[in-house]
């Protein structure tokens, strides 16, 4: 990656590694699965509950932003399992929150999850059910297992207690039967305002697990609502939403993150004093990605406060920003299954998913030429005309076939790759030394012409005739050296964007004191050139992912793109140069 103006080309003879990027259909062999394949085969097998069902499961995002790439692991792990086991997936939206949601976060997600090569079995929202909760929330009321509590939520953090001393009760605990439904009725109604009272679970307030010490079930919020706008003004918490649903849905298996971990005796516990449907929850660990940020919180504040272009932009860890700087479905495939499913959080090296994209787009990218830095280049004893040369789209493709390439007399090349005192070893172009030009001739430099301020504009050189690639003559000459160049006369000026990490360090989250995770942002995070590019490339439709030989992987821009005006989006360099860098410091 560029940093700092930092950039290396590759040898034209660069090929990464080949992986297998299929994702597996199949049921996992014993030496494959993971440890919650392992676990539902287990309760397939021993629990009779689960006679004559299928694996069903679902993914449960919140519309309050977009997704990232930790939810491309959940969507990945929970639609596989039941591709895997031949059963269902749901998608549900947990939309408890109005204030947060709205409906472009809802098909932000949709469009995510389909590009992602899934399609839900049923969609639903916990909206859906607010009349069954609000049923099921008096029946908890008239078991004696839930109260109306007046306390406000400061006095509720002083009565909860801590991991070491037990909470108090509170002094609403023992209202009547009677007295907590109309309550109850009451919030519902619209009597009360804002915070003044909430609907708590009555369990205990000496429990270990803090989420158990009398958790609360409903807020009141008069809040429109993406869906139900005003018909509510009580709505449920994620944890009183969350199994039920799953419970209502006859999900086998509810499959969240390692934050919910401590959760799930209160999952069980409404579960059962409810008597209802009974799922069974299991968890995994989250994705943290190095030199990046995953709150959603912190994403909204970058697109907010403006620090990035929005919710898509190429920077952001979102599904839908790497998707338009040019990830593809497969690559992101590929990533989840080399991290594979933990039970222990930890932190994933950003360079495995760059690795991913690299490796797919290695497979299916056709390559061309494109001078980011040019350096003219006259060709003094070459005819005025025109000549086509043959080029290979894909040499890991041979389905790709190949394509002409104009080649005259005038051309550009990477600046880099001309050095005037060049060190040893230096194998490219300098005074009075040759090099091959891929798919073309040898060219030795005779003359090196500056401006009056001492710049060098043009190389005047001379070339083989005898030296063309694929000719019978041409291996009688060797040289170390081989460049990519462009037709001067023939190409196209495009636009490229050379995209770089948002964040320099590996944790932006890790500075001191008086600092946020805003000042770690990389002033160098995207950089904007105009390039001379084949001309083919002016013509390539936005979306498409291709190879720029030697340097990276580019797509061509889904939003600012015109026809005839392509702009390029760098996705990745041919292999990481922030380790190089790192490795000099």
């Amino acid at each position: 990656m560029l940093h700092n103006g930092e950039q290396e080309r590759e040898p034209l003879d660069f090929l990464p590694t080949e992986r297998n990027t299929a994702v597996n259909d199949q049921t996992p062999n014993e030496t494959s699965k993971n440890f919650i394949e392992i676990e539902i085969e287990k309760d397939f097998a021993t629990k009779p509950a689960l006679a004559g069902k299928q694996v069903a499961t679902r993914f449960p995002p919140e519309p309050n932003g977009y997704l990232h790439i930790g939810h491309a692991k959940s969507i990945c792990l929970n639609f596989g399992l039941a591709r895997t086991y031949g059963g269902t997936c749901n998608l549900r939206f947990d939309d408890t929150n109005p204030t947060k949601e709205n409906d472009e976060y809802v098909q932000s997600i949709m469009e995510d999850v389909r590009w992602l090569g899934f399609q839900w079995d049923a969609l639903y929202y916990a909206s859906d059910y607010f009349e069954q909760l609000y049923q099921w929330a008096v029946q908890l009321i008239r078991d004696g297992k839930a109260f109306v509590c007046d306390l406000q939520s400061e006095q509720m953090r002083e009565y909860r207690g801590t991991l070491t001393e037990p909470g108090k009760n509170s002094p609403y605990r023992d209202r009547s039967i009677e007295e907590n439904i109309d309550l109850f009725q009451r919030m519902k109604a619209g009597e009360f305002p804002d915070g003044a009272r909430t609907l708590r679970a009555k369990i205990d307030m000496a429990a270990h697990n803090l989420n158990l010490r009398d958790p609360v079930m409903y807020r009141i919020m008069h809040a429109h609502h993406h869906r139900t706008g005003d018909k509510w003004c009580i709505y449920p918490m994620y944890d009183w939403a969350h199994g039920q649903s799953d419970s209502i849905e006859g999900i086998t298996h509810s499959i969240c993150t390692l934050e919910f971990e401590n959760h799930r005796p209160l999952y069980d516990w409404f579960c059962q004093s409810l008597g209802i449907y009974h799922p069974r929850q299991m968890e995994f660990a989250r994705m943290n990605l190095s030199y990046t940020v995953m709150s959603k919180r912190k994403l909204l504040q970058l697109v907010t406060e403006k620090h990035v272009e929005g919710w898509d932009d190429p920077r952001m860890p979102t599904i839908s920003g790497l998707r338009r700087r040019g990830y593809t479905p497969e690559s992101l495939h590929l990533f989840c299954e080399r991290i594979g499913v933990a039970r222990f959080n930890s932190t994933i090296d950003v360079i495995v998913l760059e690795s991913s994209v690299r490796d797919h787009l290695n497979s299916i990218a056709s390559r061309y030429m494109a001078i980011l830095d040019p350096i003219k280049v006259v060709i003094t004893n070459y005819p005025d005309s025109t000549e086509f040369l043959d080029a290979v789209n894909n040499p890991e493709d041979e389905s790709a076939g190949s394509r002409q390439l104009p080649f005259s007399k005038e051309l550009y090349i990477e600046r880099e790759d001309f050095m005037e005192t060049p060190p040893s070893k230096f194998f490219r172009l300098k005074p009075g030394g040759e090099v091959r030009l891929r798919y073309a001739y040898i060219i030795r430099c005779d003359e090196v012409v500056k401006d009056e301020a001492g710049n060098i504009v043009e190389l005047r050189c001379t070339y083989d005739p005898e030296t063309k690639s694929g000719s019978a003559t041409a291996s009688e000459r060797k040289v170390k050296g081989t460049i990519h160049w462009v037709s001067a006369n023939h190409a196209a000026s495009v636009t490229v964007r050379l995209y770089d990490r948002l964040f320099l360090n590996e944790n932006p989250e890790d500075v001191p004191a008086g600092k946020t995770f805003l000042d770690n942002i990389n002033p160098d995070s995207v950089r904007s050139v105009q390039a001379f590019v084949e001309p083919e490339l002016a013509a390539q439709a936005p979306g498409t992912r291709v190879q720029f030989e030697r340097n990276g992987y580019y797509c061509v821009d889904t939003k600012d793109s015109q026809p005839g005006h392509p702009v390029f989006n760098r996705i990745v360099t041919l292999k990481d140069t922030w380790a190089k860098i790192a490795a000099k410091k």
